[in-house]
């Protein structure tokens, strides 16, 4: 069962095991434009029903935490922030599994923090958006179009959302919910990934890493993930056949599969 509270104006979303865990919380962090909506009907009942306690933040500007009135003036550094006081209240260094953005957010808490570990899910390189924004608007110009008018606060249509998040077949239920809780996303933020705040790579703590990539992502392609898992000296796994958006492709439990698998390996 999910349940959803604000911690400091911060939405949280929890999913627990039915027994008592002694495995440290799991945290997610979601992508741009998302909330951590995202994670409650697929990962975090699966990993909890596996032992594992699950909590989804969404970052200020989100969901429904606190800041959507500014949510175009809000800083990488100030979703890092967001993470720090769920932590806080957490009480004990969780397992960081962050998406798209949210992954980038996780690599910047490490410049500072150590952690129990962190999965990067279809994640954002250390090396910024630069790459996947040229990439995109060489391969589907008509999207890179598209997702800038979303920036701007415009609602997208299903087929739009489609083409840029999902590979394989998709629910047509699940992409109309998906429809209306996408939002806009934060202007500085997006410039911070790009290039004006990337992660220090000399400053991070290393904790056990986990890299995760589709193979038809549009958004953050393989071979970016290919890139990520060359920079941290690790392999990345790429899941045939999906795009961006793994965990509601119709094959994600493969995915949460192969996280469970590396958390249950995870020393205390």
């Amino acid at each position: 069962m999910i349940k959803t509270q604000s911690i400091e104006g911060i939405e949280v979303h929890s999913c627990l095991p039915t027994k008592k865990s002694n495995r440290p919380p799991v945290l997610f962090i979601h992508g741009a434009f998302a909330g951590g909506w995202m994670w409650t009907d697929t990962f975090m009942p699966f990993l909890a029903k596996a032992g594992h306690p699950c909590h989804a933040l969404s970052l200020r500007g989100h969901g429904g935490s606190h800041g959507r009135e500014h949510i175009e003036w809000h800083s990488v550094s100030d979703y890092v922030d967001d993470v720090k006081t769920v932590i806080n209240w957490l009480g004990v260094a969780p397992v960081l599994v962050g998406h798209s953005m949210g992954g980038f957010i996780a690599q910047k808490y490490l410049e500072h923090h150590a952690t129990s570990g962190i999965a990067l899910v279809c994640s954002v390189p250390p090396q910024g958006l630069i790459a996947s924004q040229f990439h995109l608007m060489f391969q589907k110009p008509h999207l890179f179009s598209e997702i800038n008018r979303i920036m701007a606060g415009d609602h997208t249509d299903t087929s739009t959302l489609r083409e840029a998040l999902f590979a394989g077949e998709v629910d047509e239920a699940m992409l109309a919910i998906w429809v209306r809780r996408m939002q806009a996303e934060s202007h500085r933020a997006l410039w911070d990934m790009s290039m004006f705040n990337l992660p220090n790579l000399h400053a991070m703590h290393r904790p056990p890493m986990l890299i995760l990539g589709a193979e038809h992502d549009v958004l953050v392609p393989a071979f970016l993930v290919q890139t990520t898992a060359h920079t941290y000296g690790l392999a990345a796994h790429i899941f045939r056949g999906m795009g961006h958006a793994v965990t509601h492709e119709k094959e994600w439990p493969l995915v949460a599969a192969t996280l469970r698998d590396w958390l249950d390996d995870l020393k205390p």
